[in-house]
């Protein structure tokens, strides 16, 4: 299923491309893309699976650019 969720506080395009490539490997996401731009998260995962990636993909947000978060 893919959903979108906006991004605060996202400032650096090469750390977009990091989460991005970060997201993809995680077990379940069959795709994602971090528009920098849009400040948006594109994640194409199971329903099901949504609530145990979504705070390991904030952990990587978070890793990656301190103060960026994703609005869930």
């Amino acid at each position: 299923m893919k959903k979108r969720y906006k991004m605060e506080n996202l400032d650096c395009a090469n750390c977009a491309a990091k989460m991005e490539e970060r997201i993809r490997r995680l077990p379940c996401v069959a795709d994602a893309t971090v528009n920098f731009t849009l400040q948006r998260l594109t994640l194409d995962a199971p329903e099901e699976e949504l609530g145990r990636i979504l705070p390991e993909i904030q952990r990587i947000v978070k890793d990656i650019e301190a103060d960026c978060s994703v609005i869930i």
